[in-house]
């Protein structure tokens, strides 16, 4: 029998659920303003960090490779992804985001009004200790 968790922990976990939920309908309903769907907007933004192989970006966003390879055509076709030889080894295509693709994310990242706002109204002391938290969860060692 599974221990039950404390109810400050399940309401912990409810909060982090409905940000998540919230983050997510915000995400979208920007992306469909930029004409993309979700997907291609995750993937965007992914490509905007550093180009990587679609075999990386579906580990990356945990999904199918042939997922990836559609959206990057869509992406593609509209002139905001292109594909390009890995310099480290040039059997490998790297998807790129082209100078459009880079501009779309960041008018796409401005857009995004839910987390920024609330996390505005807190102080950068606030800010620190939710990121450091956050990071300790994940088990991402902090900066």
């Amino acid at each position: 029998m599974t221990p039950r968790a404390d109810p400050l922990t399940v309401e912990v976990v409810d909060l982090i659920g409905t940000v998540v939920s919230r983050y997510y309908e915000e995400y979208e309903h920007a992306a469909a303003e930029h004409s993309l769907t979700g997907a291609q907007a995750r993937v965007l933004s992914l490509l905007c960090v550093e180009p990587l192989p679609m075999r990386k970006v579906a580990q990356r966003l945990k999904c199918e490779p042939s997922n990836i390879t559609g959206i990057v055509d869509r992406l593609e076709s509209r002139g905001l992804v292109e594909r390009r030889p890995d310099p480290a080894d040039r059997r490998v295509k790297l998807a790129a985001p082209t100078d459009e693709g880079a501009r779309t994310a960041d008018r796409l990242r401005s857009s995004l009004g839910f987390a920024r706002e609330p996390l505005g109204q807190l102080t950068v002391a606030e800010r620190t200790l939710l990121k450091e938290l956050l990071q300790r969860m994940l088990g991402i060692a902090p900066e």
